[in-house]
């Protein structure tokens, strides 16, 4: 009977033990590249069985467990033909997987940068429209100067000019107003409050690897301000070959455009550099008096310096100098027996940046980034005190990406500040301003397989003065099949009461008041829901279609209140009920053949039940466009010539007095010919039909030597074309 027993006891010894060893994992190292350039390739999904393994760092590298035998490993990326690699484990060796590009549109490759963890555009949990290497050269040949042109582009987005003199304007995204679009460089804020003045406007195309926006809340990531969405502008890191790129151009609008762009690295070392120049002299389009194109002049400077001490480490530094003057009012007249009106802006931007990332075996990686920008501007108007004052903005961030078996986990510390001064006049309501906020955030990705992810995160931000906030945010995505994909996500969001955030309108400084301790932050809560469909019909055609439909109420939002008489103070205070801004944003890509087509259509009920600037009430948020309907159709041959036709619809808007501004049409045509490897020559025409503002009213109330500009609800700079010439290395 013992012998029996012990019979049994070996048996099960023996069993158990062949059952251990048969399902013992071991680490497997994987690196993939391009096979024809060798370079590493980022968000490789690695798979087997359609259960996800993992996805490949910024380096190309992922460390993956199996069980000891042989495995049929799936390695797929969109743009590089899917390849079934058998590997056998154990094994010590790195393996290195060689993908094959196919004839998809590379530009598809996207890396999101602004979910913060390894997910390409289409997988991400986020709705991310990205702007990339194609869009951004097309939009330098035809509006080199600022990307304020592109942006107003994209569906559910729309650029707001806030001042007739100074052409400054803001983006707004969902019917929201520009104060709640956070506007980022790599990540990092560098335009908020005072020094958030035209900043849209010294951003060149030129010197961007491609522009991230974010429809709807994502404050959990980078903090409270980004209630309707954000824009993260990733700047062009050099790569092994040398680059140049310069580009002239000039318009019939007297504006003229110089800009160059070099960049390139070795094993140890590199380098990007941007420099340009923009002339802009002043144009009186409507004949009124006063100009609708500011003279103006700006100057931009951005080096950057990269080291590469190991393949899994990078330091950078850089700065940035962007110094600008403008000049608008009535600069044509000068017989009158008064002083002409005019308004003059200087102003400065000098930015400090600075990352460090490192990565590990087990494919954590760490980053640590920071930037300092100071922001100094001066403002004359005829028989008004010269008003000088300046913004320091400060940001610093560490975190860590940790991969944790088909998860993932971002985790960081933020401290970010802003320091605002009136130097002149002494007699400013308005001389100091600051927010100062720690905050701690963590985002939980948790991959069921390949084609689903639930998302969680939190952030908890203590500002000095208003305390403690705790913003959830959470988002599923889901992958039905081949053709069929839906997002759904929840965000909260919130923003501390401030005077000097971006308008519809730009106001006087002098005309500003310091907070009152009453008013208290506004918060909000977002929803976002969105269909894809995607079918692709050969290599070389294929039709995305998203529908998207949005949600955001803001609790006790921030209001600017005004007398109406003309130059009293503006004050803000609460509004006791809530904005909401909800609707839909449809858009369609085709490809097929040799044509490109594009059409969005964004539809947006916000309302809001309270007083507006000029104490009128208006349950519709003003200038903000119910409808509003795009398109864009391109045509290629040979990649010699490529031809473009442009159209945008906007729908009727409530002005601050409740009356309607009619619907208008846009229009642009571009024709743009390769002259070999190295030119492109672009002839283009912006508002063909020549739609303005003028055309319907008057742009000011009041006297030409103290007029009152109302606020601006179209296009008042008419047709414009533009001849450029680009040479590429």
């Amino acid at each position: 009977m013992q012998i029996g027993n012990i019979k049994i006891w070996f048996t099960c010894f023996i069993l158990l033990t062949s059952f251990i060893l048969g399902y013992s994992q071991s680490l497997i190292k994987i690196k993939v590249v391009d096979a024809k350039s060798k370079s590493a390739q980022s968000f490789v999904t690695i798979s087997e069985n359609n259960q996800l393994l993992g996805t490949t760092d910024s380096i190309g590298k992922c460390n993956i467990k199996l069980t000891d035998g042989v495995h049929s490993i799936t390695f797929s990326l969109i743009g590089f033909e899917t390849l079934n690699k058998t590997i056998n484990a154990p094994n010590s060796e790195l393996v290195e997987i060689e993908l094959n590009s196919s004839e998809i549109n590379l530009e598809e490759v996207v890396i999101v940068s602004s979910s913060r963890n390894n997910s390409n555009i289409e997988n991400s949990t986020l709705k991310v429209e990205v702007l990339g290497k194609e869009e951004l050269g097309e939009e330098a040949s035809i509006k080199p100067g600022n990307i304020a042109s592109i942006l107003g582009d994209v569906s559910g987005v729309q650029i707001q000019q806030s001042s007739a003199t100074s052409g400054n304007s803001n983006v707004r995204i969902q019917g929201l107003d520009g104060r709640y679009t956070q506007l980022l460089r790599d990540g990092m804020p560098l335009f908020e409050g005072f020094a958030g003045g035209f900043g849209i406007l010294s951003i060149p195309p030129l010197d961007l690897q491609q522009i991230e926006l974010v429809k709807g809340s994502a404050s959990t990531l980078y903090g409270g301000g980004a209630i309707g969405g954000l824009i993260n502008l990733i700047s062009r890191k050099p790569k092994m070959q040398q680059e140049a790129d310069i580009l002239l151009n000039a318009t019939t609008l007297k504006e003229f455009n110089g800009n160059v762009f070099l960049a390139k690295r070795n094993a140890k070392f590199g380098y990007s550099l941007f420099a340009g120049k923009n002339r802009q002299y002043a144009v009186d389009v409507d004949k009124d008096g006063f100009s609708d194109l500011p003279d103006a002049i700006s100057y931009i400077f951005h080096p950057k310096l990269f080291y590469y001490p190991n393949e899994k480490t990078t330091l950078s530094i850089g700065y940035s100098g962007v110094m600008d003057s403008r000049t608008g009012g009535d600069l044509f007249n000068n017989i009158l027996p008064y002083d002409p009106y005019t308004e003059k802006n200087a102003s400065n931007r000098n930015t400090g940046e600075y990352l460090f990332e490192q990565h590990y075996n087990n494919d954590i990686k760490l980053t640590i980034k920071g930037s300092a920008s100071y922001f100094n501007r001066t403002i004359i108007v005829t028989n008004q005190p010269t008003i000088q004052a300046n913004q320091i903005n400060y940001y610093n961030e560490a975190s860590a990406y940790i991969p944790i078996k088909k998860s993932n986990l971002v985790c960081g510390v933020n401290f970010v500040g802003d320091d605002y001064k009136t130097i002149k006049p002494s007699l400013a309501n308005l001389k100091y301003f600051n927010n100062k906020t720690l905050g701690s955030f963590a985002q939980f990705s948790w991959h069921l397989n390949e084609n689903a992810t639930v998302e969680t995160g939190i952030r908890i931000d203590n500002h000095f003065k208003y305390g403690i906030f705790v913003l959830p945010r959470f988002a599923i995505f889901k992958r039905f099949d081949k053709h069929w994909a839906s997002r759904v996500g929840y965000g909260a969001g919130y923003k501390t009461p401030n005077p000097l955030v971006q308008q519809n309108i730009d106001y006087n400084v002098l005309q500003l008041q310091t907070v009152n301790n009453f008013v208290v932050p506004e918060k909000s809560n977002g929803f976002n829901a969105e269909v894809n469909y995607k079918y692709e019909f050969n290599d070389e055609s294929s039709l995305f279609i998203n529908q998207a439909f949005f949600y955001t109420q803001i609790v006790k939002p921030i209001q600017f209140r005004q007398a109406p008489i003309i130059g009293s103070p503006i004050f803000l205070n609460n509004a006791s009920n809530p904005t909401i801004s909800r609707g839909s944003d449809t858009y369609i890509k085709l490809k097929y053949n040799a044509w490109e087509l594009y059409a969005g259509y964004t539809y947006t009920y916000a309302v809001s039940n309270y007083k507006a600037v000029f104490g009128m009430g208006n349950e519709f948020l003003p200038l903000t466009p119910k409808h509003r309907f795009a398109f864009v159709a391109v045509y290629e041959i040979e990649h010699i010539w490529r031809f473009g036709l442009e159209g945008s619809f906007t729908g009727k808007q409530f002005r601050y007095d409740r009356s309607k501004t009619p619907a208008y049409f846009f229009g642009a045509a571009m024709v743009q010919r390769n002259i070999g490897k190295h030119f492109i020559v672009v002839l283009n025409c912006e508002n063909l039909f020549d739609f303005r503002m003028s055309k319907v009213e008057s742009l000011y109330v009041g006297s030409k030597y103290n007029p009152t500009f109302k606020p601006l609800w179209a296009p008042i700079d008419g047709r414009v074309v533009n001849l450029s010439i680009r040479w590429k290395l």
